[in-house]
């Protein structure tokens, strides 16, 4: 097992930003195209929105969800929430009204924190279609048996719903010595966030770590990374609602890093950034890089802080093709206080390096396990967690394969080929759906679908992608679709379930 590392300071989200704003609170923390966000400005923006939250009864274990994408608030409400011990929630801003009321109803959501409008959004509304009887609600106190235990929307902006509560940063609530009384309160062990990624079973994967390995394992990735001075300016492509966002943030927090984010990450505006801010490094998928490299004006900028970004060489790797494992949402995206190792996925037994086997993890940087599974349907006797992941090891890097189990890799998130699979059923002209990954240029996996149709009923690919749009997150949409001509062209098994790995095959020429 990993050693747990001495920081000299307490392992706890309260002890580690106000160390940040002690030591750099002049310091840009966050900075956007229209506005900045130093380190003093968000522990102290934080400390009154945690009051806020005391004064309503959010404390130790409080479920809290976040609504928002790239936001200088979010940041503020995620922190406030994480000083004072709640459990934070932070949930995908690409979700459908019915994903998300899936998620705050598994997660047993207390107080959902949304902006009023992002993306051209408009919240309010996008709340009460995914809540069917929050138009009847006539004051901020909700019940509701869709999700009993949701109690409270606080919304940053000018909410204009009777249910809504405006939530500002000043406000009545405590002093600083409550906040700093229960602040004290908070230890390494507590839960701190739980991240949720697509199940394999087609139900939301929620990822539970504590302060301690969250703080720890991004404590030790700053200090690998203090020799690089490009990693004192970074460019954030990672959203703030997935582990690459806490990552980098937590990250930022421990090294006094700025992080620059865009509120929806494209190519032209990034490049912007990156000249305006004079950025070292970009974070990001590496779809997301390439996106940087194609834009016509990419040979015309200076980017001369970033030299990494001219380079075409990738990094060498053993077989080519292969692409190494950077991480995962069960080890805070990276492998500090992780052993790993790989084995027969059948015996069990240790394979030596450069032989392919299943990942397995353990140690103070692994997740608690997954919300609302009892712990030993997630570790073996001994403490590992069976990733599923196809791997093979050289040295003390990690090269991923493939799967073991469907799940697929679709932008740096999990996609349940069920999930998908059971909506695109749910159409009155598919008969059967088949979802499964092909690799893209990029040699990264996108999601494919194989459908046929119920005799008579005609539909197009073009049909079929707007409804599923319509109603899945946009990564879980298959960017392929495939219409066949009947049930006859789906290869089966002995088993009888369908060959997706051959079907995969066919239609990969």
């Amino acid at each position: 097992m990993p050693e747990i590392p001495e920081l000299g300071y307490a392992a706890t989200f309260p002890t580690t930003l106000r160390r940040a704003a002690e030591l750099w609170g002049d310091r840009d923390f966050i900075v956007m195209p229209d506005r900045r966000l130093t380190f003093a400005q968000a522990e102290e923006s934080s400390r009154e929105i945690a009051k806020r939250m005391l004064r309503a009864g959010v404390g130790k274990g409080t479920r809290v969800g976040l609504f928002d994408t790239f936001s200088t608030e979010w940041v503020c409400v995620w922190l406030a929430g994480l000083r004072i011990g709640a459990l934070v929630m932070p949930f995908s801003s690409i979700c459908r009204p019915a994903e998300l009321a899936r998620l705050v109803r598994l997660g047993d959501v207390s107080v959902l924190w949304a902006r009023a409008s992002f993306l051209g959004k408009n919240v309010e509304d996008f709340l009460q279609e995914a809540f069917a009887k929050l138009s009847e609600a006539q004051s901020p106190e909700i019940f509701m048996t869709q999700v009993p235990y949701l109690r409270s929307i606080w919304i940053t902006g000018d909410p204009q719903r009777p249910w809504a509560i405006r939530a500002s940063v000043s406000g009545n609530g405590p002093g600083d010595d409550v906040l700093l009384s229960a602040e004290s309160e908070v230890t390494p062990a507590d839960l701190a966030q739980v991240t949720y990624t697509s199940g394999s079973s087609a139900l939301p994967k929620g990822v539970i770590h504590t302060h301690g390995s969250i703080v720890r394992t991004t404590a030790l990735v700053a200090k690998a990374r203090a020799s690089d001075p490009g990693n004192q300016s970074i460019l954030c492509g990672f959203p703030f609602f997935w582990i690459g966002g806490t990552l980098v943030l937590t990250e930022a927090l421990h090294s006094g890093a700025k992080v620059c984010v865009i509120e929806k990450f494209e190519a032209g505006p990034a490049l912007d950034m990156i000249e305006r801010e004079k950025i070292g490094v970009v974070r990001a998928w590496p779809s997301l890089i390439q996106s940087l490299k194609a834009h016509p004006s990419f040979s015309h900028r200076d980017l001369s802080s970033i030299p990494s970004l001219h380079s075409s060489e990738a990094a060498p790797n053993p077989i080519s093709g292969i692409p190494v494992h950077r991480g995962m949402s069960e080890t805070v995206g990276n492998w500090q206080g992780a052993d790993r190792k790989i084995i027969h996925p059948e015996t069990g037994a240790t394979i030596e390096d450069m032989g392919e086997g299943e990942l397995v993890v353990r140690g103070y940087g692994v997740t608690q396990g997954y919300y609302k599974q009892e712990r030993e349907s997630t570790f073996d006797p001994d403490g590992w967690l069976h990733t599923a992941d196809r791997c093979f090891m050289q040295g003390d890097k990690v090269y991923f394969v493939g799967r073991y189990h469907e799940m697929i890799k679709a932008r740096g998130a999990n996609v349940s080929p069920r999930e998908v699979e059971l909506l695109l059923e749910s159409f009155d002209e598919i008969e059967h759906a088949l979802v499964f990954s092909l690799l893209d240029s990029n040699s990264e996996e996108e999601v494919c679908a194989a459908v046929t149709l119920k005799h008579g009923r005609l539909m197009t690919v073009a049909e079929i992608r707007k409804r599923a749009s319509g109603l899945l997150s946009s990564f879980k949409v298959p960017s392929r679709i495939t219409i066949l001509s009947d049930a006859s062209e789906i290869p089966w098994l002995a088993s009888g379930k369908p060959d997706k790995r051959a079907l995969a095959a066919r239609l990969s020429l």
